[in-house]
């Protein structure tokens, strides 16, 4: 959805999509509630998946058309993050009350709370009629393909190394507690740097790829930190390391598609988020299989830190346009 829906910011507005996007998510969280059904939590994960995928647009479409600077779209990044990382915390917590409703009740409490508060926010200002090419052109634009990677690499891995941290760390003796707290900062700890990431990018844009590069590397050491059967604090010091570098490639990512494709900023980001997405979708499933292998799982995680160095040649390609 997230292709076809930065069309549709791009044509209907961000802050228009924004609010069916938000009611999309509602709705999908009420249809997973109605029975303990498969086929209902299969349904309503579709709807509110539409949701989540013309929100996240809309979201990054509004912050550029509106504020426009890099930091404002690090800003934002971080509330994306931040909401996973609160999610990966909250979520094993809620499970003793709330059994399998834990995940489906906490997200139709807070996106009943944003869809309260977003008639609040001001309207993006429109564009003009501008005439528009096919989705086609945008995803054949090699020049968005190492952002693409770096993104993909950045967010996508960091959040499969989140989604599984738990696991990890309670097949090694942890309290659900102890291994919430510390796979939350896979992705919390992106709070701090993807504003950092893009004040950076602000003043000195040509240092994208060296940022790019610098961040994988990171993301690799702390990744394999994570991994290791070491003691906590040694731990806990991967997850805060995976989850800084990953947020630094952010707010260069998006500024930097929506740059490129000035005519078509919400289908550029949606290429390049997607392409984060569908790491995630492919990515998630498979490290869990490697929880059956020796090891419990962490074949997957020195795939993941193998991932990230492979992904440290393309992205030092990348190279951002001046903004005008």
């Amino acid at each position: 959805m997230q292709i076809p829906g930065g069309r549709l910011v791009d044509r209907r507005g961000a802050w228009t999509l924004g609010v069916w996007a938000l009611v999309a998510v509602v709705a999908g969280n009420v249809i997973a509630l109605l029975a303990p059904s498969f086929a209902l939590g299969i349904a309503g994960r579709l709807v509110a998946g539409l949701g989540t995928g013309a929100g996240f647009v809309a979201g990054s479409d509004y912050v550029r058309a509106t504020v426009g600077t890099p930091t404002a779209q690090g800003l934002y990044g971080a509330s994306g993050v931040g909401g996973g990382g609160l999610a990966l915390a909250v979520v094993p917590l809620a499970v003793p009350g709330l059994d399998w409703r834990a995940p489906y009740v906490t997200a139709l409490v807070f996106a009943l709370i944003v869809l309260a508060a977003l008639p609040l926010a001001p309207r993006d200002t429109r564009r003009g009629a501008v005439e528009r090419g096919r989705i086609s052109d945008v995803v054949h634009d090699r020049r968005l393909y190492p952002l693409a990677v770096a993104h993909s690499a950045s967010f996508g891995l960091s959040v499969i190394a989140g989604n599984w941290a738990v696991s990890l760390l309670r097949d090694d003796g942890y309290t659900r507690g102890v291994a919430g707290a510390v796979a939350a900062l896979t992705l919390l700890s992106g709070l701090v740097t993807r504003p950092l990431g893009g004040r950076l990018i602000e003043r000195a844009p040509g240092r994208a790829a060296w940022l790019f590069g610098t961040s994988m590397l990171a993301c690799a050491a702390g990744t394999v930190l994570l991994l290791l059967n070491l003691p906590l604090g040694l731990r806990v010091v991967g997850a805060a390391v995976l989850g800084l570098a990953a947020g630094i490639p952010f707010a260069a990512a998006f500024t930097g598609a929506q740059l490129l494709q000035p005519d078509d900023p919400g289908a550029a980001v949606g290429f390049v988020n997607s392409c984060a997405t569908f790491v995630i979708l492919v990515g998630t499933p498979l490290v869990g299989l490697t929880f059956a292998l020796p090891g419990q799982g962490r074949a997957g995680f020195a795939a993941i830190a193998i991932a990230f160095v492979l992904a440290y040649l393309p992205v030092r390609r990348a190279a951002l346009p001046e903004p005008d």
